[in-house]
């Protein structure tokens, strides 16, 4: 049984107005580089080490401070995570104020107080910075972890681990940086289930007391200030911060394979494939080829108008947008260019994105490239310099990286003296096309066999947790007798006997699911007949949003106050189905083969467009995959189900996860009526 959910999508139309003066047949000519004047941020250090950085703006009556404690990464081996489990308790409370009354003042004041393992956050109207100040120095200084506090952190990070077992994005980035940087790099590590047990108190205790510490931290203060009476305040509030010695850690090197590489990571669920090019780069802000990475990248996969998007997207058609970045590091930098595809298209788009980086490394750019690019550049430059706030970051750089005081004076200046050598050496020497490691997350089944046609290069498979193992098996031996009729007969058993499922004339459910950004969840109500007859109404607010209707031989779809009549070939795929149970018709299918899903196993019948999964244990169906043609060509559209509970002695699921453009719609079912609830009225 389905329901269908209609995405309504709103356009917008802008028009832009031309002087007849101009002439549209004449570019214009590129104006010289503006002069930047930076505003002089104010800079004073406390006895204790911390740096305090203050920059005056008046145009609003409004403040803001940021803390930002500069320590090297840590390496937490057994216990990673530890920081950012501390991170998490920070601001439930100090040692002179309680966690509900530090939270109520913030509010009365309408302020925000945020705290996070690297530093803290505060802001608020003019009036009230000094108090909101004052909690964001208290939080800082007098933090209390209590066993409670504790405990409730623990649960929702070990929660959101086990939510992100099958999320193949989180997945990837988690093996990505293990193995770009090393199981040993403080980059590399990630948080487990096993090391958020490992975890105490104690350790959090310990955590905040070594780390936390003002001798290796800054305080940006950006807003309605004034600066003598700001500097009395900040003495006031952080000079007794007591300073610490903090650990000395010296972070392993990555290094880059030999050769470039495949690295695969299997991923039953995955519907599309995670593609990645990635590789270590020795890059700090200030490099003499610094503003030549930057460019090289921007023409590369900076954007919707560069390389790898209109190759991948607008050419090809086998993603939504692919993109490159360069990450400068002080400690350890990257490159990589990635994108989502297609399961279909996996090797093609691996194939593209490695030509790509290749074609920037081994031929120039254009003229015309560099100078967009440039322009870009100058031009992102100019709008953000305008903001106190990047007055302030500017010199906090300088002070973190040790950058001379007209570095951003001159960083204009800097942009327009690449040529185009600069950036084809900077893309030889940062984009290494020829040692990367190629990641690929995704449906083993699926894109495997061809990518072992397509690539010369060497498959090497890994675990979720990017520990080596061997390909994963593409599929499993169908046993003797087993077919699509025993399969759909095995779950017809499985949710209450064939006879009881006989005795269904007609099936109401009634579901619920919240879409971001409503203003309300939405309804669908779901109408199922004896002999294949279907209502599905989705509403919200006691709204009808969406209506589709089948009476056995003909039916409609109406939306917005407009109706269609189901025709062609939706006609007959509604003509084909059986409801009040989709399933009986599947027994007219293939069954294809049996796929690990989620840890077990499930027989997988190919219907049409679509294909059906049934546990092999329990019987139960665990997910349909419909495919259907979008913008973009062919799409997969998963739907699973769980929480089967009985209604009249049949399980229905009660819990429906869909895929719907990048997220999931959840569809829990409030009520379910057989046999009643339903006429003939309900189909016309």
């Amino acid at each position: 049984m389905k329901t269908k959910i209609v995405s309504f999508i709103a356009i917008l139309a802008m028009s832009f107005a031309v002087t007849a003066q101009r002439d549209l047949n004449k570019q214009p000519k590129p104006g010289p580089a503006p002069k930047i004047k930076l505003g002089k941020p104010e800079k004073f250090k406390l006895s204790n080490g911390l740096q305090v950085i203050m920059v005056e703006n008046h145009k609003l009556p409004r403040a803001a401070a940021t803390l930002s404690i500069d320590n090297k990464p840590v390496f937490e081996g057994d216990k990673a995570g530890l920081s950012s489990v501390m991170g998490g308790l920070l601001g439930n409370g100090t040692s002179n104020i309680s966690k509900d009354a530090f939270n109520e003042q913030v509010d009365y004041l309408g302020a925000n107080v945020s705290f996070f393992s690297s530093g803290a956050f505060a802001s608020s109207l003019k009036r009230y910075f000094p108090e909101v100040l004052g909690l964001m120095a208290d939080g800082v200084k007098n933090a209390v972890f209590t066993k409670e506090e504790f405990d409730k952190e623990i649960e929702r990070t070990l929660e959101s681990l086990k939510n992100n077992e099958k999320n193949v994005k989180a997945i990837a980035g988690r093996v990505e940086d293990n193995l770009t940087y090393g199981k040993k790099h403080p980059f590399g590590e990630f948080t487990t289930p096993e090391s958020i047990k490992n975890i105490s108190l104690v350790d959090v205790q310990n955590n905040y007391a070594t780390y936390y510490r003002p001798n290796n931290a800054y305080l940006v203060i950006v807003g309605d200030i004034n600066p003598k009476e700001t500097k009395k305040l900040v003495k006031k509030l952080f000079g007794d911060w007591k300073k610490g010695t903090i650990p000395s850690y010296t972070m392993p090197k990555p290094e880059n394979p030999t050769t470039t590489e495949i690295n695969f990571i299997d991923m039953p669920n995955a519907v599309q494939s995670e593609v990645a090019v990635v590789n270590n780069i020795d890059l700090t802000l200030g490099d003499k080829d610094y503003y030549a990475a930057l460019l090289a990248n921007n023409i590369l996969g900076g954007g919707g108008t560069a390389r790898l998007f209109m190759n991948l997207r607008e050419d090809k058609g086998y993603t939504y947008g692919s993109y490159s970045r360069v990450n400068q590091s002080r400690h350890a930098g990257k490159f990589k260019a990635s994108a989502s595809v297609r399961n279909a298209v996996t090797d093609s788009s691996m194939v593209e994105i490695l030509k790509e980086i290749n074609k920037i490394r081994y031929q120039k750019v254009s003229e015309e490239e560099l100078k967009n690019s440039k322009a870009e550049y100058v031009g992102n430059f100019v709008m953000d310099v305008q903001k106190p706030r990047t007055v302030a970051n500017f010199a906090l750089n300088i002070a973190r990286y040790n950058l001379p005081d007209d570095f951003y004076e001159k960083y204009l200046e800097n942009i327009n003296a690449v040529t185009l050598d600069d950036v084809q050496n900077a893309a030889i020497k940062y984009f290494k096309g020829d040692k990367a490691r190629v990641f690929i997350t995704g449906k083993g089944i699926d894109v495997l066999k061809n990518l072992e046609k397509t690539s010369d290069y060497k498959i090497k498979y890994f675990d979720k947790n990017g520990n080596p193992t061997t390909k994963p098996k593409m599929s499993l031996p169908i046993p003797a007798g087993v077919t699509a009729a025993t399969v759909v007969d095995g779950y017809f058993k499985a949710i209450g006997g064939k006879d009881k499922v006989d005795a269904v004339k007609t099936v109401m459910i009634t579901s619920e699911a919240k879409i971001p950004g409503a203003p309300a969840p939405i309804s669908i109500t779901t109408k199922l007949a004896s002999p294949n007859k279907s209502s599905f109404v989705v509403s919200m607010m006691g709204n009808t949003l969406q209506k589709s209707v089948f009476d056995g031989t003909k039916g409609y779809e109406e939306a917005q106050g407009q109706k269609k009549e189901t025709a062609g070939k939706d006609l007959e795929e509604a003509k084909n189905k059986t409801a009040p149970f989709a399933d009986t018709a599947y027994k007219k299918g293939k069954l294809d083969r049996i796929e690990p899903i989620d840890g077990k196993n499930a027989y997988v019948i190919k219907y049409n467009n679509t294909e059906i999964f049934y546990d092999v244990d329990s019987g139960l169906k665990v997910k349909t995959v419909e495919t259907v043609k979008g913008p973009q060509g062919e799409v997969k559209q998963p739907t699973s189900f769980s929480d089967y509970k009985e209604v009249n002695g049949i399980k229905f699921p009660h819990k429906t996860i869909r895929k719907a453009g990048p997220g999931n719609i959840t569809l829990n079912v409030k009520e379910i009526k057989i046999n009643e609830g339903v006429s003939d009225a309900d189909f016309q």
